[in-house]
């Protein structure tokens, strides 16, 4: 096949038609990621105004806030305007920045959960140690370290990916660019790099869930051991939330970057990235808000205040 230059642009084919159920479900995904923007907003501004939320875990929960956030801008809005302009290219440096920004975003937010869970830990099996085992100082540096670790699997995955020569079929089945997706535009043999790939996709998704699995095994048997019936189930209210996420991240994470290369197709690829990029970042901040009585006092507080001034 012939080689095309670097410098031309890729189409991005996109997530939906023109059919009239296609134009129900765009606008469907501008109101989740509208949604998603006002409650991520809101949860990173209650968490910075009340005091009674300047703690690590609130610390660690804004930073999934702001993680969510980005995502969406780095998604939705090239997804609209691709959409209501029917413009749908694409440049290698801004596909190359989607892909970045995209791994940096899921591959942080993967240890950033692990950092929660052992949060969680501490709080429930080691409540009087807790500003011990659970610092400022190294509340920092798990966030710090989640975020390197994303922006490295990033840099390293956008930078590999676009050093290849791709063929005339500029098109991108996708609505976003995603290293796996861009790949299979190569020229050149590409599987040492896939396996490569693969290999850091597992790294990045198995290492945390194992030390989240290793933190709630821990919870679950010192929950065990509790005499009280309120203690217990203030321990599961406390995690139940934070379970919640987990499952939804990493159950679509891991459908898509560890199933075999035969059992993949285009519109699953879709479907689910479409699930945790544009709906799970809505979900986070209402699983966090209805279940957590200390963020719904925040919000109550919030509101009296906002009621008082308008007011007068």
């Amino acid at each position: 096949m012939e080689n095309w230059n670097i410098t031309a642009d890729f189409i991005l084919l996109g997530l939906f038609n023109h059919t009239g159920a296609h134009q129900f479900l765009f606008v469907l995904v501008l109101i989740v990621a509208f949604t998603s923007l006002v409650g991520n907003a809101l949860m990173l501004l209650l968490i910075l105004l009340d005091p009674r939320l300047h703690r690590p875990m609130y610390f660690l929960l804004s930073q999934l806030s702001f993680m969510d956030l980005m995502l969406i801008f780095t998604v939705v809005p090239k997804t609209a305007v691709d959409y209501l302009t029917g413009r749908k290219f694409i440049s290698p440096t801004g596909c190359g920045l989607q892909i970045f920004f995209f791994l940096t975003l899921g591959g942080g937010e993967c240890f950033l959960l692990a950092a929660m869970s052992y949060d969680r830990y501490v709080a429930v099996c080691h409540p009087l140690r807790y500003p011990v085992l659970m610092s400022w100082k190294l509340c920092l540096s798990m966030i710090l370290g989640s975020w390197l670790l994303g922006a490295a699997d990033g840099l390293m995955q956008a930078a590999a990916t676009l050093n290849f020569s791709f063929c005339s079929a500029r098109e991108i089945d996708h609505f976003f660019c995603e290293a796996p997706t861009l790949v299979r535009l190569a020229c050149a043999d590409t599987s040492v790099f896939e396996y490569v790939m693969y290999i850091c996709c597992v790294l990045m998704l198995l290492i945390p869930i194992s030390l989240i699995l290793i933190s709630y095994s821990l919870i679950l048997a010192a929950v065990l051991h509790m005499c009280s019936n309120e203690a217990r189930k203030k321990a599961f209210a406390t995690c139940s939330s934070h379970i919640s996420v987990v499952g939804l991240f990493f159950g679509a994470a891991i459908f898509t970057y560890m199933r075999p290369k035969s059992y993949r197709s285009a519109n699953h690829d879709k479907f689910v990235s479409a699930f945790y990029t544009i709906f799970t970042p809505v979900l986070n901040p209402l699983i966090y808000s209805l279940r957590n009585n200390e963020v719904k006092g925040a919000l109550r507080k919030c509101m009296d205040l906002c009621t008082a001034l308008s007011l007068h």
